[in-house]
């Protein structure tokens, strides 16, 4: 197992229950945990929550680079619907290129309503448009020359997309999935995954052996590496500091799902929050979760 960073810096602290640093201190904590060994980060990208969370991810990377030498660096996610697909290529393949080769790339479809409504993008076009951006990438990365495109959302005429990504054809791809569509489409399609911060050990560990099994039946050797799970790390004491600890996370994951679920229709809200204390210690178990990873061989 290799063990890195999630998550992303503030320019506003919620109190106790953010999981940030302002942005200073961010940089700071990055490049201690190089200098420590970590592996590398995948830092987070979201708008209009008027929280000061990380809203130019590929931008905070660049600096990033510059401030490292051995880290990997990469999205957890970059949100397609959202992006020029042209712009895009070119702006990943620059973190690549400032980076000599340690950006990894992850994407997803987004999911929540209030991010589309500022984007004035209609939330039911989220897939559709994903596509066509993810599928543009990879002809982007591996045309020799100009080439054009003409999609339902997005025309290219006699294009060159430059730089080229130090990584080819392309920096590895993590596609965020939680559903049992997308964990299957990443794995017919050769994607890494990254799973969400939420679920019980047993529950992360069928999502596992769903990728394990899909991508073996489609003819693709599976790897551990190929697969990123996000847990929260509280290093405790005794009872009572464990136990503050599941409060403050218990209160950070209700924000998040608050977050989710704003601007959504009644019912309909993406984000799964716990439902009671006891699905929340057991997800956060430290042995349990441990079991799990040590028999899926899974990069945390």
């Amino acid at each position: 197992m290799r063990f890195g960073l999630f998550g992303g810096a503030r320019t506003v602290l919620e109190g106790r229950t953010s999981d940030s640093q302002m942005y200073t201190d961010y940089i700071d904590y990055v490049c201690e945990a190089e200098a420590l060994g970590f592996h590398g980060l995948f830092l987070v990208e979201h708008h209009f929550t008027g929280n000061g969370q990380v809203s130019d991810s590929l931008g905070f990377l660049k600096f990033l680079a510059a401030r490292t030498t051995t880290m990997r660096l990469g999205t957890a996610v970059i949100v397609l619907p959202w992006h020029n697909p042209a712009l895009l290529a070119e702006q990943v393949a620059t973190v690549d290129l400032l980076s000599d080769g340690r950006f990894d790339f992850g994407v997803g479809r987004g999911y929540r309503q209030n991010e589309f409504d500022g984007f004035c993008i209609d939330i039911a076009e989220a897939e559709d448009r994903y596509r066509e951006c993810l599928d543009f990438l990879r002809a982007a990365w591996s045309a020799e020359g100009r080439f054009s495109h003409h999609g339902k959302y997005w025309n290219f005429e006699d294009i060159v997309v430059e730089p080229a990504p130090v990584q080819q054809p392309h920096p590895p791809m993590w596609i965020g999935a939680g559903s049992t569509r997308s964990i299957e489409a990443a794995a017919r399609d050769g994607f890494n995954i990254l799973l969400s911060q939420h679920g019980t050990p047993a529950q992360i560990g069928e999502k596992i052996a769903l990728y394990r099994e899909t991508a073996e039946a489609a003819g693709r050797v599976y790897t551990p590496g190929s697969v990123g799970l996000t847990r929260a790390l509280h290093v405790v004491y005794n009872d009572a500091e464990r136990d503050a600890a599941h409060e403050l996370r218990n209160a950070f994951m209700l924000n998040v799902q608050n977050l989710a679920n704003k601007g959504a229709a009644s019912g309909t809200g993406f984000y799964k929050g716990y439902h009671d204390d006891a699905e929340m210690r057991a997800a956060t178990e430290g042995e349990a979760l441990m079991a799990m990873l040590k028999a899926h061989a899974v990069r945390p």
